[in-house]
């Protein structure tokens, strides 16, 4: 989950990594380091733990000059988050640093192998042996960086994104990939490397997405970048041009990317169903259910793997196919699924959906899939990412990048594909009333306008309201029927960037043993819109009021019994009960980034998270 960066060419090398590892925080901010190598003192390595401004200050002073280098900020895996564990991590000889985002999970065998051949190791980390393991063989076999590379890599069983430089030979960068992001950017007379494309874009929009076991031999002394994998085989790779602004990885003015990414959503949720919703031809129409028309509605079973906010989604997902297309879905964790033995065939289509599309456990869940028959659609926004590259077929969010770690618009932008999907295959099946049809497609249309509404009404006074319960030590989430995983959506938000304990539940069950918690210390978040399980909703408040709780209700505009009994509430738009979530999870959002905001949390960088969690 660490962000790697790297620089070959005709500039300064030091500005450019130092930027692209600020745009790559989002993945990893325990420490940071930087390896160059100068003209007058040769390698130069610096790092430090905490972020990318604490090495900016590290630096200072220093000889920072060179036109070569590679750069990285970690999110810790094996070793603590220490200067000492932190990357580049450079051989026993002094001569190669290296960089690593990934699991190298035999490191210890290889470590104890090391040792008794007199190498010395100073650091925790599973890289440092892939550094020492690599320059051993290199040392040993008098071999060329990229032999030595390949070989080490026949003898590592893990994940890794990589690059490596060699003091001796200024002009070259090998990087690897192996179950972990890497992009290589294309400039003229100069290479970048990134983790994803956000360190990239602001000097070249051509970039090659490495798959497993390739290895990219940059050199300033060619055109190109050579490309092979770890058996030596030429590999070739086409050259793409991303269609991405650098406006949409700035804060644009607001004070953090998760409040601009909030504020973003009715514009996103546009981009996300452009050319797929025609409210005039009243019609959605996704390529995916064109194209694989057979596979999708004669399935005979939809499962839904995903982790975190993405199976939040799914849950949500899972009512929108069973109600629409009459298609029996099952939702699992990625992590579980993998390991369960599931049972699969070739009648099934299994949907994977992630937001930065390299989920480790999610990847490996559909090469599970994959091998046992099932047909695999992918729902991801990173564009060129793994999971789309690993699946038959599937759908983009297009929301934009999201670099708050706490998702909000690709959770939306997730419910939106989920909500077009389900329409597209229940009206090809056959299985949708069309005048009903016809009211949903008007209805998504209408959402992004209904999200701006909202988001005028309701943020000042969430951001009120926020100040009453910053010091609440825990919050209860309550839902019912498709809001019930926004419930649970609403909690995770807001113990991920508050650290308050927070739990989501089905409203109905709360009354089957978490009621027990609820005092006049006890906020209760319930969603409580006018939908078929009002009545239910109602006498949930009633038995939560009568135990001193305080509520915090989401109620429809006309609702004046709620308003009444709550001690706090949101008015939300009207629209269709099956829409609800894609309004709900906003002041969900919102009141948690407030709550963190008063407690002075780095709510972008949340401790111990990581935007894209590419390792086990």
């Amino acid at each position: 989950m660490c962000g790697i960066v790297g620089y070959i060419g005709k500039r300064q090398a030091y500005p450019i990594l130092i930027k692209g590892l600020k745009r790559l925080e989002y993945r990893g901010y325990d420490s940071a380091g930087i390896a160059l190598i100068t003209e007058q003192s040769g390698l130069q390595v610096y790092k430090t733990k905490g972020k990318v401004a604490d090495l900016e200050k590290h630096a200072e002073g220093k000889d920072i000059s060179g036109t070569i280098g590679i750069a990285h900020t970690r999110w810790a895996t094996h070793g603590e988050p220490t200067s000492t564990n932190a990357h580049p991590h450079v051989s026993s000889t002094g001569r190669l640093a290296i960089i690593h985002n990934g699991i190298i999970e035999n490191y210890a065998v290889l470590k104890d192998q090391l040792k008794e051949k007199g190498i010395e190791f100073h650091s925790d980390t599973d890289t440092e042996v892939l550094v020492q393991l690599i320059d051993y063989i290199r040392t040993k076999k008098e071999l060329d960086l990229l032999t030595s590379v390949r070989i080490a890599l026949h003898q590592v069983i893990g994940a890794y994104a990589m690059a490596i430089i060699d003091k001796d030979n200024p002009d070259q960068i090998i990087a690897a990939r192996q179950s972990s992001p890497l992009v290589v950017g294309i400039g003229d007379g100069e290479f970048f490397l990134g983790s994803d494309a956000s360190p990239i874009i602001e000097y070249t929009n051509k970039v090659v997405y490495l798959d497993d076991q390739d290895i990219a031999v940059i050199d300033r002394n060619k055109e190109n970048v050579e490309f092979v994998n770890i058996h030596n085989e030429t590999i070739e790779h086409e050259i793409k041009k991303i269609n991405l602004n650098l406006s949409q990885i700035e804060k644009g003015g607001y004070p953090h990317f998760m409040l601009k990414e909030i504020f973003e959503q009715p514009e996103s949720l546009k981009d996300c169903m452009r050319g797929r919703v025609n409210v005039d031809l009243n019609n959605v129409v996704l390529s995916a259910v064109i194209d694989y028309r057979k596979e999708l509605i004669n399935a005979r079973r939809f499962i839904i793997v995903a982790c975190g906010t993405s199976w939040h989604a799914g849950l949500i997902g899972k009512q929108l196919l069973e109600n629409f297309c009459q298609i029996p879905v099952e939702v699992e964790y990625a992590s579980e699924f993998r390991y369960s033995n599931p049972v699969i065939n070739n009648q099934d289509v299994v949907i994977a959906i992630s937001q930065s599309g390299e989920t480790a456990d999610t990847l490996a869940a559909v090469e599970l899939a994959k091998k046992k028959g099932a047909f695999i659609f992918g729902i991801c926004n990173a564009i060129g990412s793994s999971i789309p590259r690993a699946t038959q077929t599937g759908c983009y969010i297009h929301v934009g990048p999201e670099i708050g770690v706490a998702s909000t618009k690709a959770f939306t932008g997730q419910v939106t594909v989920l909500t077009m999907l389900s329409l597209a295959i229940a009206k090809a099946r056959g299985t949708i009333d069309i005048r009903e049809y016809e009211e949903l497609v008007k209805g998504l249309n209408d959402i992004p306008e209904k999200q701006k509404e909202l988001l005028n009404s309701c943020n000042e006074k969430i951001h009120e309201i926020s100040k009453i319960f910053t010091y609440a030590r825990n919050f209860l989430y309550l839902g019912r029927g498709y809001n019930y995983p926004v419930a649970l959506e609403g909690a995770l938000k807001l113990k991920e960037i508050s650290y308050i304990h927070a739990e989501g539940y089905p409203a109905a069950e709360m009354k089957h043993g978490p009621i027990a918690l609820i005092d006049e210390e006890m906020p209760v978040v319930i969603i409580a819109t006018k939908n078929a399980l009002y009545d239910k909703l109602m006498s949930n408040i009633q038995e939560i009021k009568a135990r001193k709780g305080r509520v915090i209700a989401l109620v429809s505009e006309d609702d004046e019994k709620v308003k009444a009994l709550a001690d706090e509430y949101i008015e939300l738009p009207k629209t269709l009960e099956c829409l609800e979530p894609l309004l709900a999870t906003i002041p969900l959002q919102l009141l948690a980034y407030y709550i963190a905001i008063c407690k002075g949390k780095n709510v972008d960088q949340p401790r111990n998270l990581a935007k894209s969690v590419t390792v086990e």
